[in-house]
């Protein structure tokens, strides 16, 4: 199905809206760790009690996303996070993958020409605005060399999420060459130009002195970003598909960040599910055409130049290449949109990007340029209308379906569509009110028990920031089954009550319920003896194996709901 902007569609209702761990089998993973986020209503101990019965342990949280670190076993990881998934208490739970850099591979001979910032539309976009010191772009990577001429007096305090330290020198170069592509100090008469000529820059590192990043550490850098003062963020690994990096996203965006992210050089097609928190960035070449070693796929929000001359650790510049590069290219025009209408939320930037990008191959959204290539430009443009808003969002109602029959806790899924951005979703049943929602996924649990059952109408409204209104429904028939409280009737037919009894004896009942009878009880002097499952019923009694004397011959009737009918006792004598 294609996208659209700020077109956010619920996930398909499973395990209660539990999310399933999406890390792929062929990744590496951190050895003895899973990640979990825990349902915000979700008590305590009911969450202590599942993990250590579990046999794992707390590890510590990511930030303020309730996104929780546990110690498993060594090579039970995947096992474990599974487990977790179809759990009710849990949203996600997902193995902390270990993410190689993505190559940025130096090219020869070096370009003499920027040329990516000419096709982006650079120029025009710096007559309108060269970026804002008060725009901080973070770069989440390997560290950046705060000593680089073209960089020095760009950087602001940064983190290390890796180690949980103040250490953001760069251990490898590819931070550096992310961050001089985004936000390099322009028009210096030395060096190289940037997109933000006046952007601030952020180093987060989140990799190993071996520029290997994980999870954990890019949603933990996300936060801490978030936290200080980051309005737009740039992770150069392929990283959108992991739901601890969704979730520490949505934690950006809603502090009026956009969080940018490289789609990968694997040349191939990666089936991940689009992030809606942030911009996915394929790689194209200057004849706008993708670069084979692009990835591609559903995830692919927009696409960008995905080479670049830049500025290299310890004071160069060179070429370099992939999407590590066309990824703060992206998050440079941000910053610019950012710099230019500080009002916008990071949705809305979001949207103005794909709304504002060239297309490029098929026409609308595709896997292999998204919605297009960035334009600075344009989106400059779109950001600065000051016409009133006066178009109503779009809504969908993805489930139920329109004429459907359902019957107990159902979920209501949407999606909606705006011009400038939704900022409230509400559901409706026969025109009362029951829940509203003001981020993406739009999904309401909806209690049928508590309706009749008959029709009904199910609404869902979508509001923009200027009040315009828009609105989708369907109509439900409610059926839910009368609950079964009548036991069963039942009475001992043969042998009669004062009957004299011995050797093989059959116990037979006329056993009755509104619903069914499921099985029938014979007890000889309170003990059971045997069960019949089938009518007629009859159960087979061995007198001759009992006491001479009297015995007291009582049977019970139950039905599927568990109501039990109890019988009149009889007496019988052997």
């Amino acid at each position: 199905m294609r996208k659209r902007p700020l077109l956010l569609r619920a996930a398909a209702a499973t395990l209660s809206l539990v999310s399933a761990a999406t890390t792929a089998a062929s990744e590496r993973h951190v050895p003895g760790r899973i990640l979990v986020q825990f349902r915000e209503d979700a008590p305590a101990e009911q969450v202590r009690t599942l993990v250590y019965r579990a046999g794992a342990r707390f590890g510590g949280e990511v930030g303020a996303t309730r996104i929780h670190l546990l110690r498993v076993p060594v090579g039970r990881e995947r096992a474990a996070a599974a487990a977790f998934a179809r759990r009710a208490e849990v949203v996600f739970a997902e193995t902390d993958a270990i993410l190689a850099p993505q190559d940025v591979v130096p090219n020869d001979p070096w370009y003499v020409n920027e040329w990516h910032l000419k096709k982006i539309g650079c120029p025009t976009a710096w007559s309108t605005t060269k970026g804002s010191t008060g725009v901080v772009i973070a770069i989440l990577d390997s560290g950046v060399d705060a000593s680089h001429p073209d960089l020095a007096d760009k950087i602001v305090a940064g983190w290390n999420a890796y180690n949980g330290n103040t250490d953001t020198r760069d251990v490898t170069g590819h931070g550096t060459a992310v961050a001089g592509t985004a936000a390099a100090a322009t028009n210096n008469s030395a060096g190289v130009a940037a997109v933000a000529w006046n952007c601030k820059i952020m180093p987060v590192r989140v990799t190993d002195s071996t520029g290997y990043g994980s999870f954990a550490a890019i949603a933990s850098g996300l936060t801490w970003a978030a936290d200080h003062g980051a309005r737009v963020a740039n992770i150069s690994f392929t990283a959108s598909h992991s739901l601890s990096v969704q979730s520490a996203a949505q934690y950006f965006q809603s502090k009026g960040g956009v969080v940018v992210i490289s789609a990968g050089n694997t040349g191939t097609v990666d089936n991940y599910a689009d992030n809606p928190y942030a911009l996915t960035v394929s790689a194209t070449d200057p004849s706008d055409v993708l670069y084979s070693w692009s990835t591609r796929g559903p995830h692919v929000d927009i696409s960008a130049p995905g080479a670049a001359y830049t500025t290299v650790r310890g004071g160069g510049y060179t070429t370099y290449s992939g999407t590590s590069i066309s990824a703060p290219v992206v998050a440079g025009v941000a910053a610019l949109v950012k710099s230019f209408n500080g009002a916008l939320t990071g949705a809305q930037i979001q949207d103005i990007l794909k709304r504002s990008a060239r297309d490029l191959g098929a026409a609308g959204w595709d896997e292999n340029y998204g919605w297009g290539r960035v334009d600075a430009a344009a989106a400059l443009a779109l950001a600065g209308g000051s016409a009133a808003d006066t178009a109503s969002p779009t809504v969908y109602i993805d489930s139920p379906a329109a004429g459907a029959t359902v019957s107990g806790i159902i979920t209501v899924q949407a999606a909606a569509v705006d011009n400038v951005g939704v900022s409230s979703v509400a559901l409706y049943v026969d025109g009362t009110w029951k829940a509203a929602d003001t981020s993406a996924p739009y999904s309401f649990p909806l209690d049928t028990t508590a309706l009749s059952n008959a029709s009904h109408t199910i609404k869902v409204v979508a509001k923009d920031a200027a009040g315009n209104a828009g609105s989708a429904q369907v109509s439900v028939t409610v059926s839910n089954g009368v609950a079964d409280t009548l036991a069963p009737t039942i009475v001992i037919t043969s042998p009669l009550p004062g009957a004299k009894v011995n050797g093989n004896v059959t116990v037979t009942v006329d056993a009755r319920d509104n619903v069914g009878v499921a099985r029938v009880e014979l007890y000889v002097d309170g003990v059971l003896t045997g069960t019949a499952y089938g009518s007629p019923f009859s159960i087979a009694w061995s007198a001759k194996s009992a006491s001479r004397g009297p015995h007291v011959l009582v049977c019970k009737a139950y039905d599927a709901a568990g109501n039990v009918g109890v019988s009149p006792s009889v007496s019988v004598t052997r």
